[in-house]
């Protein structure tokens, strides 16, 4: 017989005060904190297919950069206007080219699925790192597509049913407040993260998450289970890039404009694969709720000291020298990583279990 969780209960209470906290957010959140939270959304996102390639699957991967690149590239070409000589758009509704990016991302997880099936460690790693280099590559030569590192291209705004996440369209007043662009895109994003986390909770607890699990842990054992550890790899990889691509959709749509990166470091870049990596690792690997927490930190914390200091007159150097948000944040985030591996192996979700397993007991 099954045991019953004492704090199932409670749990789902909290989840559902949290969303009730969400939804209120933007009757009372200035814009400019309204699209911090959407940026730590775009975070959550892909840090939910990144820990469940590495925590769950056992698949070290750099390449969620790459794959970003791909969902917003994919997004902007099939819902970009017909007829431009120098762009190349399809004109597709932006509810299905959202949907076609992620399809688009997937293949390409699915094309990197053969290598993936033969490296692990840090040898996948490396070579899913080649993949930023090679978008780095196809965003600054296929200009037709993305428009180039000089001037970029702004996506389409996005619609559903007809109704723009935009300030176009029908008014609309919730408790007296307008909700214009910044509070539906606010309401999209939450939607996207909540339908991500949803999904991702329902692989883990399903066949393909024990499977996953299976490989990760040793994959003789897996493969004498009947686990095809080839398929298990490739299906692994196939949803981090499916994640890490409306990650991309969302990452335009945010800031309204596709602009290939100049260099190996910039929105698509090693230091963005970086950053997801540090978000699975201090929330605790193959923790769904953890990525999000560790979303937070990394993606958040830039924005929230950049409000800050705008306000107190922090960071407001320029120059090589200078201390910036950004700067900060990845000392932060990077110290709070080496304490992770010193001292909780298991991130903050291991934290979370220790506490709801005393408050069990007592």
């Amino acid at each position: 017989m099954r045991r019953r969780d004492p704090l199932r209960l409670v749990r789902i209470l909290l989840w559902l005060a949290l969303l009730a906290v969400l939804l209120a957010m933007p009757l009372y959140l200035e814009t400019a904190w309204l699209k911090a939270g959407q940026y730590m959304m775009i975070g959550g996102v892909g840090a939910i297919g990144l820990t469940m390639l590495i925590g769950q699957a056992g698949q070290l991967s750099l390449a969620h950069a790459f794959f970003l690149l791909a969902g917003a590239t994919s997004y902007t070409v099939l819902s970009g206007p017909t007829g431009d000589v120098e762009l190349v758009g399809f004109g597709l509704d932006p509810g299905l080219s959202l949907i076609g990016a992620v399809a688009i991302s997937t293949l390409l997880g699915i094309a990197f699925a053969p290598v993936a099936g033969r490296l692990r460690g840090i040898y996948l790693g490396v070579a899913s790192l080649a993949l930023v280099f090679l978008g780095l590559y196809i965003g600054q030569a296929a200009s037709s597509l993305t428009g180039g590192t000089s001037t970029g291209r702004a996506p389409a705004t996005f619609e559903l049913f007809g109704f723009p996440f935009s300030n176009g369209g029908p008014e609309l007043e919730i408790a007296g407040v307008p909700i214009r662009a910044a509070e539906r895109s606010w309401y999209l994003f939450l939607a996207l993260t909540a339908i991500a986390f949803v999904l991702a909770q329902g692989a883990i607890r399903s066949r393909v998450g024990r499977s996953w699990r299976a490989v990760r842990d040793n994959e003789a054992a897996a493969s004498v289970m009947g686990v095809s550890v080839t398929r298990a790899k490739a299906g692994a990889f196939a949803v981090s890039s499916a994640y890490a691509g409306l990650a991309g959709v969302m990452t335009v749509l945010w800031f309204d404009i596709l602009k290939p990166d100049e260099s190996e470091f910039g929105t698509y870049g090693i230091n963005v694969s970086i950053a997801f990596l540090a978000m699975v690792i201090i929330g605790g690997l193959g923790s769904v709720p953890g990525a999000l927490v560790g979303a937070l930190l990394v993606n958040g914390l830039p924005q929230v000291l950049s409000l800050y200091s705008a306000d107190l007159g922090w960071f407001t150097g320029t120059g090589d020298g200078a201390i910036t948000p950004i700067l900060v944040s990845s000392f932060v985030y990077g110290a709070a990583i080496i304490l992770v591996v010193l001292f909780e192996p298991g991130g903050l979700a291991a934290i979370g279990r220790r506490i709801t397993g005393r408050l069990s007991k007592s």
